[in-house]
């Protein structure tokens, strides 16, 4: 699509001559004074304004202040006489992002013009950027409202803007790669690299290579120097999953990075200087290991500076709907459906199960729904059975092949106005459906009258 510009001259001569220059590449509008400018820029996308200063009535700046008030977004070229320099020196203190002297000379204006958009169109895409940023490792992308997680959210934009050692605790599947990578984005190495390695996967030898590099010789097929993952991370953050599987050779190296601010290349003696953050995490009690034996008590003391406890998913209850609606928002797209959401029953189900592979098995638990389900919601039997039989045993509710659909579902009302005092508007949450629906359903099994009392005004 071409880009807008409007065109401000009272001279017709002058409006129509730019009009005719630049209508090949650009959309074109022209007005002859300001009250007829303004009218086209609030019924039409304007990129750029290109107005003259001396006009009758509304003059230029004034026309590109009252623009500007409106459309933050456009770019303003003023056109000015011959030597008025003291004019085109206010026109950029008020916002013009240019000015050119008349008579105009077109090559210039082309000029100007290219070079005024692709500036615009660079500022465009650094905003979207950001915006995909902050979508993909902010805290917006760690979904949670529950008490826990507020703690764990503050406690990630307090310790971001340091520099001091993380450590995340919690079991796995709880998403501390995405909270190493929130504490990266909110903190100033955001421009820097953010560096995973997941030290479980990798034998020790290999490791200690990943980590610090290696010298050219160093060990049998070591044919070039390579760089390590700390040298990587320079200026930004290195995340060591699963530190607990660290040998204690490699831990003793670690421990030095963080002390001296400097690592040695396996085969080399020569000290590199390195400016990396280090995030932690382990699914393991590192303090236990300590008294054991089996984890260095120094670089425990290291590691131990800030520690955030990722709560396990059995114990966010307000949040297991959230994450549900979410993944199954992200499947839908995935897989080109149009499933609406789940039944009260499938989700008395999912909330009542414990979750041992917390958020990564929530995650896979709805893409297999999405994948095979039939109907335009989702219900107890799309749940796979193992996880339907898990959660029966120790829900509340059971969900037996003895209950009708309607008992499950009226138990299960019950259960949700009890857990909030009576409180519909909570209930309805909870249950994850609308408080017309909730309503209706009270209506529908005769509960109605027996909740209606003191609780009005809380739904």
């Amino acid at each position: 699509m071409k880009p807008v510009v409007l065109i401000v001259d009272d001279e017709k001569s002058a409006r129509d001559g730019l009009v005719r220059a630049l209508q090949r590449d650009y959309r074109v509008f022209a007005a002859e004074n300001g009250t007829s400018a303004l009218e086209v820029l609030a019924s039409q996308s304007v990129d750029v304004l290109l107005s003259d200063v001396r006009m009758p009535g509304m003059d230029g700046i004034t026309l590109m202040q009252r623009a500007l008030a409106n459309h933050p977004e456009l770019t303003c070229i003023i056109l000015t006489a011959y030597g008025d320099v003291d004019v085109a020196v206010e026109a950029m203190k008020q916002g013009a992002t240019d000015f050119m002297t008349k008579p105009i000379n077109l090559d210039k204006l082309e000029l100007v013009l290219g070079r005024v958009l692709k500036a615009k169109k660079i500022e465009l895409e650094n905003e979207q950027l950001k915006a995909q940023l902050d979508t993909k490792y902010g805290l917006e992308n760690i979904i949670g409202r529950s008490a826990a997680m507020q703690e764990v959210f503050d406690t990630i934009r307090q310790v971001a803007n340091s520099r001091a050692t993380v450590l995340l605790q919690g079991e796995s599947g709880t998403g501390k790669e995405l909270v190493a990578k929130a504490i990266q984005h909110l903190s100033p190495r955001n421009k820097g690299p953010f560096v995973a390695v997941h030290c479980a996967a990798l034998s020790q030898n290999l490791l200690e290579s990943e980590l610090f590099g290696h010298e050219k010789g160093a060990f049998t097929g070591a044919m070039e120097r390579r760089i390590g993952r700390f040298e990587k991370a320079d200026g930004g953050t290195l995340f060591l999953d699963e530190i607990s599987e660290i040998d204690a050779s490699v831990q003793v190296k670690i421990l030095r990075a963080l002390e001296e601010r400097q690592i040695e290349r396996v085969g080399g003696d020569t000290p590199v200087d390195v400016d990396t953050r280090l995030i932690a995490a382990t699914n393991r009690d590192l303090q236990a290991m300590v008294d054991e034996g089996d984890f260095r008590e120094d670089l425990f003391y290291r590691l131990y500076v800030v520690v955030i406890t990722l709560p396990p998913l059995r114990e966010r209850e307000d949040d297991i709907l959230l994450l549900l609606n979410h993944y199954l928002a992200v499947f839908n797209k995935e897989n080109g459906k149009q499933i609406e959401g789940f039944t009260p029953a499938a989700y008395n189900l999912l909330s009542s199960y414990a979750w041992p592979g917390n958020i990564r098995e929530l995650r896979n638990l709805v893409e297999r729904m999405v994948v095979l389900a039939r109907g335009k919601v989702l219900d107890v039997k799309d749940v796979p059975i193992q996880v339907r039989d898990a959660a029966s045993g120790g829900s509340a509710i059971k969900a037996d092949a003895e209950l009708t659909v309607d008992e499950m579902e009226k138990r299960m009302v019950i259960q949700a106005l009890e857990k909030t005092g009576g409180n519909r508007t909570k209930a309805a949450e909870k249950l994850g459906i609308s408080r017309r629906t909730l309503h209706r359903k009270l209506n529908q099994y005769g509960l109605g009258k027996e909740t209606q009392a003191g609780k009005e005004e809380q739904s």
